[in-house]
């Protein structure tokens, strides 16, 4: 009885929390058939704020890819002064608001009194209120995900097969992509669906550097904020279905591929 029980308080507390109020959206969005949809997509402005979306959430993914392959080996591999400082400022986008970590990037990038924003606008670049800062934004707050993905299954498969490799002549390069890469390739896939899903929805930070420019830097999730607020929640529902079914899209496709022997 206490199995089943869990079970069930389990299960409803995931409808209550997630089921419901996403199938909600769905339904909503439909209420009137596909026409919020259709809608929303022959708005240019609309379909600008998608690409820039999708534009910064690719390329804030490959950022995370790169840097958490990376920080996932020196943690794992390598012991030196500082490691679990250094673990530890890897969550720090897992426990600080999304609107400080935007804050915080205009005190440092703004053009006014930001401590280098000066520096580059005179150089041609602008950081904040541009796409540089929401890519930035962007990378920032989906930054622990690739890497807390892959530590564990570093450290699980250890170092005898990379050790095996070497002492048989392989260099670190080969070693890495022959031996490393295809050991882990499963959990960089998961953790850059978590990190598209994540960089898809990011709001807070992206609405502090954005500027909401229209049309320039408004953003999907910018978009839902205007339609609801200018009271169009039709077009609010379509466009956070559209964010949701993406990212939904990912997990599941991953989770169809992904052979059963890597499933966790």
């Amino acid at each position: 009885m206490v199995k089943y029980l869990l079970r069930f308080i389990v299960i409803g507390y995931l409808f209550l929390l997630v089921a419901w109020p996403v199938s909600l959206v769905v339904t909503h969005t439909f209420d009137g058939g596909f026409g919020a949809i259709t809608g929303l997509l022959e708005d240019t402005d609309v379909v600008a704020a998608l690409k820039l979306t999708v534009l910064c959430a690719v390329i804030a993914v490959v950022i995370n890819t790169v840097f958490g392959v990376g920080m996932s080996l020196l943690l794992v591999r390598y012991q030196f002064p500082g490691k679990r400082a250094l673990s530890a400022l890897v969550d720090l986008p897992l426990s600080v608001s999304p609107v400080v970590v935007g804050l915080s990037l205009v005190l440092v990038y703004g053009g006014r009194n930001g401590w280098l924003g000066p520096t580059l606008e005179s150089w041609g670049f602008q950081v904040i209120f541009a796409t540089p800062g929401i890519i930035m934004a962007t990378a920032f707050v989906a930054l622990p995900l690739v890497i807390r993905e892959v530590v564990p299954v570093l450290e699980e498969i250890g170092i005898e097969q990379e050790q095996a490799a070497m002492s048989l002549g392989a260099s670190p390069a080969q070693t890495f992509w022959r031996v490393t890469l295809p050991a882990i390739k499963w959990a960089v896939v998961y953790g850059v669906v978590l990190s598209m899903a994540r960089s898809l929805g990011e709001f807070g930070a992206v609405k502090v550097v954005s500027g909401n420019l229209l049309g320039q830097t408004r953003t999907a999730t910018l978009v839902v904020e205007e339609k609801y607020l200018n009271f169009d929640q039709q077009g609010a529902y379509a466009m956070a279905f559209l964010l949701a079914m993406v990212s939904v899209a990912c997990i599941v496709i991953v989770a169809i591929i992904r052979p059963k022997e890597h499933a966790r």
